[in-house]
């Protein structure tokens, strides 16, 4: 008994519990796979929410004045200081909602993908201030673990067109 992406190629066979596993092995497999994906969309739209809840205070996000630097620069200027960061904090609000509750899933996550282009861009957008030295500065570390974000997104992309994460039946 295993558990399988219904796609097999693309993991190679080599993420398969193995055959005759022990009982709590193969329970442990089962409720993963009914609760991985929720609670990866779930964890995802809780942390978006927080991170964009605090961009409504002023002060309250460490990342405040890269959010006003980088709209700044990626709309041509014509959304900057303030309002940007309540721009940004309106869409990661509104996006924290959507994965929270799984309801417009699929503009949801088109949105998504534009923010995600917005919040790493830093690294290509000032890339002498992000690595003085070569070196990552604490603001550059903040920006690509946002990496990590962006394969939740991809997870959940493709299970939203249809990629299932599936424990088949035992067969005697």
């Amino acid at each position: 008994m295993s558990t399988t992406i219904e796609n097999p190629a693309a993991t190679n066979g080599s993420r398969r519990v193995p055959e005759g596993a022990p009982p709590l092995l193969d329970a442990v497999r089962r409720r993963l796979t009914g609760v991985g994906l929720p609670a990866l969309r779930i964890s995802l739209g809780v942390v978006i929410a927080a991170f964009g809840s605090l961009k409504f205070f002023p002060g309250a996000s460490p990342a405040e004045g890269l959010v006003m630097r980088t709209t700044e620069v990626l709309t041509l200027g014509l959304v900057d200081g303030r309002p940007a960061v309540l721009a940004t904090a309106a869409i990661e609000l509104a996006l924290g909602i959507v994965l929270l509750t799984g309801r417009f899933l699929k503009p949801g996550l088109v949105l998504m993908a534009g923010w995600l282009a917005g919040i790493l861009s830093p690294v290509l957008l000032f890339p002498g201030e992000m690595f003085p030295g070569g070196l990552p500065t604490l603001a550059a570390q903040y920006v690509l673990k946002d990496v990590i974000l962006a394969a939740a997104w991809l997870v959940l992309v493709a299970e939203c067109l249809g990629a299932r994460l599936v424990t088949p039946e035992p067969t005697d």
